[in-house]
């Protein structure tokens, strides 16, 4: 009851204070959900494209070692120097372009991994749909803490700029991997004082401000300002999906945020919280204090990593549940396993991470318990899985660009979850560790996983968001040939994993090939790395029909002629296109559960949640 009062008191502050902001108070410093939502959204589409523009020049450099980059080789040598790029000349002494330099290539690796996970598909995935859909689909007027929002915002979008500018400062961008090992991090560019690894850790520090101010906000909106009616057993699963993320952000990253801080000071102050005693660094003793444990840094960084992947899977869950259910015409099988699997999941995730660490010597009691809480947390995720799969048993399918979008986004997870097992036991994940095999799990996971199932969210709340329909066509010809490619860049990466070919080889493993009387990686899983980068090429070529459907459907995209396009039973489609400030145009009472289709004696097959 408290809830529908804070509800309802919210609705006639903003019905009774509401004035028409400027252009700066609107779009740039917005208290709005629903902007703060569009903010988050067109920022991480634009790293999303940059993480993929990193990893296309890493894909030039596996498939064509040490040879000169076209056109873009001479543009990364005027912007980031010598030190990036090595000059390649033919036998005559001509200049043939630039290539790649091994620092380079770490740097795209370590930032591309950064970018992806904290700048693109965490919030995109978490803030901009939670943003945006949370509030509506509770029948709440805003968040709970609107200046908190855009704090939040401005904290990702400094991190953000802290992150792209290490690029082009003395030494370049961060070296030392996504993950920032010490003491490779604190080591890698003595040179240089504020290097590209110091501007990593405070880039990352407002990053994780930022998601520390959206968590709280999140858990405060849905315990406080759910519209009367709106039970527990009556939210949306998207709601409960971003629910459990917030807690996962809440609780898993202020030991991140206190490791980063350590680490800072490692690198600046001369302290040693993660560097040990006798550290060597070629051949001579390290000018270090000692006396810390870069298992240290392990353990709190993993402690956030692990929680950080069901932080990227959860939402897309969640959005995947809300357009299935939709498209089917049928309620969700087991809306309660579902939702009693997503909090075991956030329970469990905390209790998992060390099985990254199996190659750090630990005993076999300890690699046995984090085996075991592997196994275990596997299930609630085939669960969830499994509810889904179901819910098109029988349903009225309605085959439309966001369907098609969450309904690959189920094998693909699949795939993504099966191939993770063997890395959950650690006589398996001795061979497979830093192998190509991880990234070919990881990535089925994220890519083909939650970019798909955000991809199916863009697709699927535009109209609500904009007034207009996005290219029916246009979207088909952008899923098919993502499927494609997607596919074609990490399937054959498991092949090569087995092979034996490890994750970070600069020249894509040909240090380590097979030769005569040498055991080593075969020519031929060498040479996959042509095909994958080709696919890799394809497959950003293939969003270009995304990226101008997006924005000209803004202009020219078919007029929804109705609040409720999609004929969704969920309150997000109960208020005005767009929605305006304040959200809805009425008091709102919900009566029913939220999946209400095709349900028998009603005139449509939809019941929406606000009906009595």
């Amino acid at each position: 009851m408290q809830a529908t009062t804070h509800a309802e008191h919210l609705t006639e502050v903003h019905e009774a204070h509401h004035h028409e902001p400027g252009f700066w108070q609107k779009y740039i410093f917005s208290t709005d959900h629903k902007v703060i939502g569009i903010q988050y959204g067109l920022t991480a589409l634009c790293f999303l494209l940059f993480g993929l523009f990193l990893v296309s020049l890493m894909r030039w450099q596996l498939a064509y070692p040490a040879k000169a980059i076209p056109v873009l080789g001479s543009i990364l040598h005027a912007l980031l120097g010598g030190d990036a790029m090595a000059e390649v000349k033919d036998a005559a002494g001509h200049l043939l372009g630039y290539a790649m330099l091994p620092d380079l290539y770490n740097a795209f690796g370590a930032m591309h991994g950064t970018i992806m996970v904290f700048l693109a598909i965490v919030p995109l995935a978490f803030a901009s749909f939670g943003n945006f859909v949370v509030p509506l689909q509770i029948g709440a007027p805003d968040m709970a803490y609107p200046r908190v929002n855009m704090a939040s915002y401005q904290a990702y979008f400094l991190g953000g700029v802290i992150m792209f500018a290490s690029f082009f400062i003395p030494g370049g961008a961060a070296k030392s991997g996504w993950t920032s090992y010490s003491p490779v991090a604190t080591l890698a560019d003595l040179a240089h004082r504020f290097n590209g690894q110091t501007f990593w850790i405070i880039g990352m520090v407002f990053l994780i401000t930022s998601s520390l101010l959206g968590a709280v906000n999140f858990i405060g909106t849905i315990i406080q300002l759910r519209a009367k009616g709106m039970t527990w057993m009556r939210l949306p699963f998207f709601v409960w999906a971003e629910f459990v993320t917030a807690f996962l952000l809440l609780l898993a990253f202020p030991p991140l945020e206190a490791a980063a801080v350590m680490q800072l000071m490692d690198n600046l102050a001369g302290t040693s919280f993660f560097l040990p005693t006798g550290l060597m660094v070629s051949g001579q003793p390290a000018a270090v204090s000692g006396g810390g444990s870069p298992l240290l840094w392990q353990h709190l960084f993993w402690f956030l990593g692990h929680p950080e992947v069901y932080v990227l899977i959860l939402p897309g869950m969640g959005i995947v549940a809300e357009i299935i259910a939709n498209n089917t015409r049928k309620p969700l099988w087991g809306y309660k396993s579902l939702v009693y699997s997503v909090l075991t999941i956030g329970f469990l995730s905390f209790i998992v991470w060390a099985h990254h660490m199996y190659l750090t010597g630990m005993g076999t009691k300890i690699s046995t318990f984090f085996q075991t809480t592997t196994m275990i947390i596997s299930i609630p995720s085939v669960i969830i899985l499994t509810c889904l799969f179901i819910s098109l048993w029988g349903g009225s399918i309605r085959f439309n660009t966001p369907m098609l979008f969450a309904l690959a986004f189920l094998p693909m997870f699949g795939i993504g979850g099966l191939t993770g097992l063997p890395l959950g036991f650690n006589f398996s994940d001795l061979h497979l560790h830093d192998t190509y095999y991880v990234i070919a799990h990881f990535h089925y996971v994220v890519a083909p996983g939650t970019i798909f199932a955000l991809f199916a969210g863009v697709y699927f709340w535009y109209p609500k968001i904009t007034g207009r329909m996005m290219n029916e066509f246009w979207g088909k010809v952008h899923f098919w040939f993502s499927l494609l490619f997607m596919n074609l860049v990490f399937l054959p990466m498991f092949a090569q994993g087995f092979a034996g070919m490890n994750r970070r080889m600069y020249d894509g493993g040909a240090t380590y090939a097979e030769a005569d009387g040498v055991v080593g990686v075969a020519a031929s899983m060498i040479h996959r790395n042509v095909m994958i980068s080709h696919a890799a090429w394809a497959l950003g070529l293939a969003q270009i029909p995304f990226i101008i459907n997006f924005f000209v459907s803004m202009r020219k995209g078919k007029k929804v002629t109705s609040d409720n396009p999609w004929e969704s039973t969920t309150i997000e489609w109960q208020t005005p296109t767009p929605p305006p400030h304040g959200n809805f145009s009425r008091p709102i009472e919900v009566h029913r559960a939220p999946y209400e289709y095709s349900v028998p004696g009603q005139a449509k097959d939809f019941t929406p949640q606000t009906q009595a």
